[in-house]
């Protein structure tokens, strides 16, 4: 039998990022993992750089743009900020030789079970081993074990399908990275009429090398990888171009609208099990290097009471990982997409024109999850007011989840207790 202060379940970005955090702290850090700890990871990992240029983490880019644009319904847009792409490796590396540092001891293993008593929680592997903690964490991604979550309806997830290889000509200019393109010249007016919108997501990667991918932004049920992938050729088709060489094809799936977990449970999660993904924009990895201290902190805070039962060490975690400002973004977040899905291609460019039309401060703090509630409403009255009519009178709208979703964050706004609003169903 193993005993340490916290038990991380899972060896991926989530996992080795929180529990380095932990051991940082002078913790007893135990690590389980499914999977061999040095397997590579799967994902590709893109971020924008001053995300990590406030980290000091830029070095772990393997690729980095400063031509940086999209195309929504008013031609190119700049957004005159650099964009990068994770040295997968170097990042997984990077993470784990932090845990090996702070003293994170690894096994191999499938939990299988899991049970509190007054002191510790207890884990069982399918291999019969036993670990015991004071608390658990589990980073092991969107399904989790043991981390229970409301039953709120249907889930919107983001797909993708690319290729990186060679092409006859290249699907974009020399050292250019294309964050969102949605020009759709390529569909007939039955398709843009009937089918959701996809946008070109693609970079140079130098060594004419490309990656080239077709992406649905969410929806419930999810946009198919055939259609991508039907979309994508279409898409490179209409432009004359070929594929010449496939070096590898991604098939990516994520929901991005998970909702929050039972903030009372005894078992505290991190990452996508805990539902970090940003549900209007996707992104995850960077507000896990930002969190993942506050989170660490206030366990080992917790820890320094011996008489701590897990249940009490897992509630201070959860209040730190999702604190009163957190939860009422979550909502705000959460309505805001549920508007973008509602859009026709026509509303979503304009939206996605206007968006962009923000100052930087404010679009790149909506979409990082940096910005504060006070913030977050700011730019969203503010594009309200630059919006065109048209797309004023699609915001005004509340046909269906929006209303609920919203009625969540003015709860919240008047609740006492974080904690109160969040065991309320979405109905």
């Amino acid at each position: 039998m193993l005993d340490f202060d916290a038990l991380v379940i899972g060896s991926g970005p989530a996992g080795t990022i929180i529990a380095a955090a932990l051991a940082e702290r002078g913790l007893k850090v135990g690590g389980l993992t499914a999977s061999p700890l040095r397997q590579v990871w799967p994902n590709t990992y893109g971020i924008w750089r001053d995300e990590l240029d406030a980290l000091g983490l830029t070095e772990l880019l393997g690729h980095c743009w400063e031509n940086c644009v999209s195309y929504f319904g008013k031609g190119e847009v700049n957004h005159g900020r650099a964009y990068g792409l994770f040295d997968k490796v170097k990042l997984q590396n990077h993470l784990l030789a932090k845990c090996e540092t702070g003293g994170v001891e690894w096994h191999q293993g499938k939990a299988t079970n899991i049970e509190h008593d007054r002191e510790r929680s207890i884990v069982t592997t399918k291999a019969g081993e036993i670990f015991r903690a004071r608390v658990v964490i589990e980073a092991s991604g969107h399904d989790p074990l043991f981390v229970k979550r409301q039953d709120r309806g249907a889930v919107a997830f983001q797909t993708a399908y690319g290729i990186v290889g060679h092409f006859s000509v290249p699907p974009v200019e020399p050292q250019q990275f294309v964050h969102q393109d949605f020009r759709s010249e390529h569909l007939s007016a039955s398709e843009r009429a009937t089918e959701p919108p996809t946008f070109l997501y693609a970079m140079d990667l130098g060594d004419d090398v490309y990656f080239v991918e077709e992406t649905s932004l969410a929806m419930s049920p999810p946009v198919s990888f055939e259609l991508l992938e039907r979309r994508l050729h279409q898409r490179l088709a209409a432009r004359g171009i070929k594929v010449t060489q496939v070096h590898e094809v991604e098939r990516c799936i994520f929901p991005m609208t998970l909702p929050l977990p039972d903030l009372h449970q005894p078992v505290v999660a991190f990452g996508g099990a805990a539902s970090m993904v940003h549900p209007a924009s996707g992104y995850l990895l960077g507000a896990m290097l930002r969190r993942a201290p506050g989170l660490a902190a206030a366990i080992a805070t917790a820890l320094q009471d011996a008489r701590a039962e897990p249940a009490a060490i897992a509630n201070t975690a959860w209040q730190e990982l999702w604190n009163p400002d957190r939860l009422r973004k979550y909502y705000l977040y959460r309505f805001g997409l549920e508007k973008l899905m509602r859009f026709d291609e026509v509303l979503l460019k304009q939206h996605l024109d206007t968006f962009f039309s923000l100052p930087q401060s404010q679009w790149s703090g909506f979409l990082a999850d940096t910005l504060s509630t006070p913030e977050l409403l700011a730019a969203m009255v503010r594009l309200f007011a630059i919006a065109p009519n048209s797309l004023r009178w699609g915001l005004m709208q509340f046909p269906g989840l929006e209303s609920n979703l919203f009625w969540q964050f003015i709860s919240l706004q008047a609740a006492k207790s974080p904690l109160a609003v969040t065991s309320k169903s979405l109905t």
